[in-house]
């Protein structure tokens, strides 16, 4: 199979800028004439073999960052976004798409931004008289999608929080020795940590000076807690100096992130990044192994793998998605080339969504998308017991997966056929941007692609894809 060129003009250009060279001196330093690099900067020539090494022994980058997903991400993102009807008769072809996430980021995250603002224009629309009459009804993105797509285009990995929290954590023994380093944390605050029956998971009284967590949860819950308290309390100049860069919208949407970096950095703590990435090596990352060995949950271990994306020492690149039982998105996070749909749910026939039939139970899959690369997915409910006799259940799926090419550092890859090609499943991101016209669970027409209808014909589906 020939080799793949790689074509990062963006990502030099951002590298040159955030190294404060000029382009002339730039060139110099990596051994190619101005002109050479003109080129590679506009995505005239791929990145040549000598750059890269260049990059690597003159500057000690991580090359890996050359090849992020961010074009994989734009292209997918602006594909579902082009899948709207207003696009029906002007949708441009996929090699343009992929043009523009790689010469243009900027202009293809400010389209995404734009069809956003339209669709809950459109939905606003839709319900004015719910609207009318309030202080409040003016257009503005949602915060919960502006907080997604923060986290998203940060590759779901945070540097300095998760530094913070590995500092937080260094030499503790075990998730006891992480407990006992945060109850001395607030006690050096002057704050009392204490256990009620409550339905609140957390309850922090600045008055009083009091933190209150619930025995209803378990106790990888309440060690959680726990530490994300610590994050809003002791990490507060970090916080709001992360939120600062992000410039989000919305009072909501800083308060929404806030939250979520402060859940980033109990995570961090709780799974210290490099002793917790020693472990996943040692132990072919298996989650209830590395659950039992940080105190941690299944979904929490899963959500953490997908975040060992430290540059110079990065994991395996999964990817991480929880499903509630309507199949909706409610997590989403991919280091690999297969993204999630940004509205609505996931291809219906992946994993993720049987794992409610076998709950307690692991599910392995092969799977192949249309691009043709293959992957391993693992699959598990996770449902959240209300902790009392008729409360609620939260019941959710997550899945966690990678490419193939990662089998043998993946204990659930062990007795999979996978040099079979028969074994894999065929699977995509969303109905409308699918180009698989064979899919017996397709729900809606593909993009790009015409149809035939036969009134006197009626197979798996009533059109003929062409």
């Amino acid at each position: 199979m020939p080799t793949q060129k790689l074509y990062a003009g963006a990502k030099l250009r951002e590298i040159r800028t955030r190294l404060a060279l000029t382009q002339k001196d730039f060139a110099a330093k990596l051994g190619v004439s101005l002109p050479y690099l003109n080129q590679m900067e506009n995505n005239n020539r791929p990145v040549s073999t000598t750059v890269v090494l260049a990059l690597a022994q003159e500057f000690g980058l991580d090359v890996t960052e050359l090849s992020t997903g961010d074009s994989e991400r734009l292209v997918s993102d602006m594909r579902e976004a082009l899948a709207d009807p207003i696009f029906a008769e002007t949708v441009p072809p996929l090699a343009d798409l992929r043009l523009t996430a790689s010469n243009a980021p900027g202009l293809a995250r400010a389209f995404i931004e734009l069809h956003r603002a339209y669709r809950q224009t459109h939905e606003r629309l839709a319900s004015l008289d719910e609207a009318l009459g309030r202080e409040d009804a003016r257009i503005q993105a949602s915060p919960w999608e502006e907080v997604r797509d923060f986290f998203h285009y940060c590759d779901n990995y945070i540097d300095a929080m998760d530094r913070a929290a590995e500092h937080f954590a260094q030499r503790a023994e075990g998730p006891e020795g992480v407990r006992e380093r945060a109850l001395a944390a607030f006690t050096g605050q002057g704050i009392v940590v204490r256990y009620a029956d409550q339905h609140a998971l957390r309850l922090f009284d600045p008055g009083e000076s009091t933190l209150t967590l619930s025995t209803r949860s378990s106790p990888q819950t309440q060690l959680f807690q726990m530490l994300l308290q610590l994050a809003l309390t002791t990490q507060n100049k970090l916080l709001e100096a992360t939120l600062d860069f992000a410039r989000f919208q919305s009072d909501e949407a800083r308060a929404i992130a806030k939250i979520g970096l402060a859940n980033y950095f109990a995570g961090a703590a709780l799974m210290p990044y490099g002793t917790f990435l020693a472990a996943a090596q040692e132990t072919r990352h298996d989650l209830e192994l590395l659950g039992a060995r940080f105190g941690a949950s299944i979904e929490q271990v899963a959500h953490r793998l997908s975040t060992l994306q430290r540059p110079g020492a990065k994991g395996i690149p999964f990817f991480f998605v929880r499903v509630d039982q309507a199949g909706t998105i409610t997590k989403r996070h991919s280091a690999t080339r297969l993204q999630f749909a940004r509205f609505g749910g996931a291809c219906p026939l992946w994993n993720v969504h049987r794992a409610f039939e076998t709950p307690g139970h692991f599910l392995r899959q092969l799977a192949e998308t249309p691009d043709g690369v293959r992957y391993i997915s693992l699959a598990r409910d996770v449902s959240k017991m209300g902790g009392s006799f008729g409360a609620p259940v939260r019941r959710y799926a997550i899945a966690l997966g990678c490419e193939t090419r990662h089998a043998d550092a993946l204990v659930y890859a062990d007795g999979l056929d996978i040099d079979n090609a028969a074994a894999y499943e065929p699977i995509g991101i969303s109905c409308r941007i699918c180009e698989r016209t064979n899919c017996h669970q397709r729900s809606v027409p593909p993009l790009e692609r015409r149809l035939t209808i036969d009134t006197n014909l009626r197979g798996t589906l009533p059109y003929e894809v062409r």
